[in-house]
């Protein structure tokens, strides 16, 4: 099989294994994966990235310690947009926390795919990578083609707008690579004006030390601050506004069905006044095989108390 040809089966076989989204990116990269990690530099020198000490990983800014020889990457997006809503009054937490935990689907179905590749390509290295990995993965999704990077930080794709979750497979074969995304906000900027605590200070920066999601998720302190308290609403876990907001997610978009992303019933109609009286083993019971299982139990209850405490006090 040509390179050429093998490059297609592969894409086919990637949406073939529920994958919403695929492109090819050669390695090394084009001009603009320089100026991503250059930013990166830039981010990580203001201090934005808070408390999470692995963001300045140096392998996230050199793909070939991750596989050495790698020469393409096969970007991959799952849908993880799902048309339902929370109850009304009801806690919310992010749609990415919704289904199975995604660094679970996406690693498993990315290994099957470096197995196919190995076998139709003997002596192929791979390596799959989700967002646990040191990979700038945003960037080189949009260096594959799948999207662009918006200006509230997240790959945004025509059809499935910013709902994607992104994988990658290194490889050490030389494929032909598709042409990078070319970015479509425009003057938009609902994104930043949405943000209630100014973790969007100008486009394309996410201060994690102002975020909702970064406190709620990361943050492991006994009190969150007051004012990510007083601005935090019904999220509990993670936080979706300025995706909700984006025009490209406003378009019809189209409900996956993958059952690996389908929302377990009881966080669609969670109560501060249930949730409270979880003990761990019910926490347990509820997040199994969950991402959100990163919010360790006490930090649930202390979300919870604070989201409680907000709508005690009037926020919506």
């Amino acid at each position: 099989m040509s390179r050429a040809a093998l490059a297609v089966a592969l894409k086919q076989q990637a949406t073939a294994l529920g994958f919403a989204a695929v492109g090819i990116a050669a390695v090394p990269a084009g001009p603009r994966l320089a100026l991503r990690t250059a930013a990166l530099q830039r981010w990580l020198e203001a201090g934005h990235q808070g408390s999470m000490a692995w963001m300045s990983d140096p392998r996230r800014r050199a793909v070939e310690t991750l596989l050495p020889g790698v020469r393409s990457l096969l970007a991959v997006g799952l849908s993880y947009y799902v048309a339902t809503e929370r109850a009304p009054g009801s806690l919310a937490v992010a749609r990415y926390g919704w289904g199975r935990d995604y660094h679970r689907v996406i690693d498993g179905r990315l290994r099957r795919l470096g197995r196919w590749l190995e076998a139709e390509a003997p002596g192929t290295g791979w390596r799959a990578c989700v967002d646990s990995a040191p990979l700038l993965d945003k960037a080189w999704a949009e260096e594959a083609g799948l999207g662009w990077i918006g200006k509230n930080g997240n790959l945004i794709h025509r059809q499935h707008g910013s709902w994607l979750l992104l994988g990658h497979l290194l490889t050490t074969l030389d494929l032909p690579a598709d042409h990078p995304a070319e970015p479509l906000c425009g003057s938009c900027s609902r994104c930043l004006e949405a943000c209630p605590t100014g973790a969007l200070p100008e486009p394309f920066v996410v201060d994690a030390r102002h975020c909702l999601a970064f406190h709620t998720i990361e943050n492991r302190d006994s009190e969150l601050p007051e004012p990510i308290t007083a601005a935090m609403g019904p999220w509990v876990a993670g936080c979706d506004i300025c995706q909700d907001v984006c025009p490209w997610n406003q378009q019809h978009l189209e409900s996956s069905t993958d059952p690996e992303v389908q929302p377990r019933p009881w966080l669609l109609n969670l109560r501060p006044e249930t949730a409270l009286a979880w003990d761990d083993a019910t926490w347990d019971e509820h997040l199994r095989a969950s991402a959100l299982r990163r919010i360790k139990p006490w930090m649930w209850r202390r979300n919870l108390r604070a989201a409680a405490a907000g709508k005690a006090n009037g926020c919506p």
